[in-house]
């Protein structure tokens, strides 16, 4: 038995052919010992070595599927914290590259969710009165605290019903990190806008009235995906100035404005599907990150479906992206030379009890 972790510094230069020879050799020494999970937002070089692939909803429930003794997560942090939460104590989870973050998630914080809820607590009883909800882009203590205050958990697939279930047993809702999906989503619930507003943590009380917290039913966090805020409604009207019988269809991360001037707005899983099913031969302005629509172009191609980035300027997920072959290779070889874990991720109890209470309900209510 291996007693220390090969030093990632033998593999920094590693040429990618090479690193991709080295991942092949070690899936096929591993077998089902090990399984890679990949979020759709994943760089192409290292997707197709992945064995399981979706958006966030998907891979919550895959999570919670495998047996693999390793599951190597290539996603974001936030991610691998669900796969750990919802895997068995026996099982490992390994993020290849701890540096692979959400600046969403980055946006919410325990403290500051913390004394949102404090503040709330002089205008309402929050406990009786708003269901705090997250975005499953978010950390482990904040799934948490929605368990600890009668929350749940949410994705860009559910977050609709996830909503119609936290009014059905209060009158309102602390939505965190994004404001876009949260504002969406009561959208299509039928909300006004005075009964969405924005919480702003820098401010106190969120930089709202009593007044205006009283009336809102959605309290929206004032987070945002720096991907997705980079899409505006002028790439929309250019589109279809050029191309009038062109589809739209965007991520629900995108503003307001986008969403409204688009065709189609949903999950990842959901602007694949609705593209694979379209007819042959139609063209697409997608509002979404760009590894995603790249390899949707090519998958499509050959129906004549084109399909084309929404902005302008190159924006990817780049967190992510700092997932690359030569991490990937580096966390399966430790695995083969002994069993050594390297950035294992794990969520301590009580945090991941009560996170897994919010995940486990949202995966019931998805049903």
């Amino acid at each position: 038995m291996q007693a220390n972790a090969i030093d990632f510094e033998n593999y920094e230069l590693l040429q990618d052919e090479v690193c991709t020879q080295r991942i092949v050799a070690a899936k096929q020494k591993l077998g089902k010992r090990a399984i890679i999970l990949a979020h759709h937002y994943q760089r192409a070089d290292v997707y197709r070595h992945a064995d399981l692939t979706g958006d966030s909803l998907k891979l919550s429930y895959l999570a919670a599927q495998t047996d693999a003794d390793f599951m190597v997560f290539c996603g974001v942090h936030f991610m691998a914290e669900v796969a750990d939460i919802l895997s068995s104590p026996e099982q490992t989870v390994i993020l290849p590259d701890l540096s692979a973050g959400c600046s969403m998630a980055d946006m919410a914080n325990l403290t500051k969710v913390e004394r949102a809820w404090r503040e709330l607590a002089e205008v309402l009883d929050p406990d009786e009165r708003v269901t705090p909800v997250t975005y499953i882009n978010s950390s482990a203590d904040l799934k948490a605290f929605c368990g600890q205050h009668g929350g749940i958990v949410c994705t860009s697939s559910n977050a609709v019903k996830i909503l119609q279930w936290a009014f059905d047993r209060r009158e309102k809702v602390l939505f965190f990190p994004d404001q876009h999906l949260g504002r969406w989503s009561g959208y299509k619930m039928g909300l006004s806008p005075d009964e969405m507003q924005v919480w702003d943590f820098d401010e106190p009380m969120g930089g709202l009235t009593p007044e205006q917290i009283e009336k809102a039913k959605i309290l929206l966090w004032k987070g945002h995906c720096s991907v997705h805020q980079m899409f505006q409604p002028q790439h929309i009207l250019r589109f279809r100035n050029q191309y009038p019988d062109g589809l739209v269809i965007s991520h629900p991360e995108c503003s307001f404005e986008v969403c409204k001037a688009s065709n189609f707005v949903g999950s990842t899983e959901y602007i694949i599907n609705t593209i694979r099913a379209a007819k042959a031969g139609t063209r697409w302005l997608v509002g979404t990150e760009l590894n995603l629509v790249g390899r949707i172009a090519e998958e499509f191609k050959s129906e004549g479906k084109i399909i084309q980035f929404m902005s302008p300027m190159v924006c990817m997920c780049s967190t992510m992206a700092r997932i690359d072959p030569q991490h990937l290779a580096w966390s399966l070889e430790n695995l083969v030379e002994g069993h050594v874990v390297v950035n294992q991720i794990s969520v301590p109890e009580p945090q991941a009890g009560l996170a897994r209470l919010t995940l486990e309900k949202m995966l019931e209510v998805s049903k």
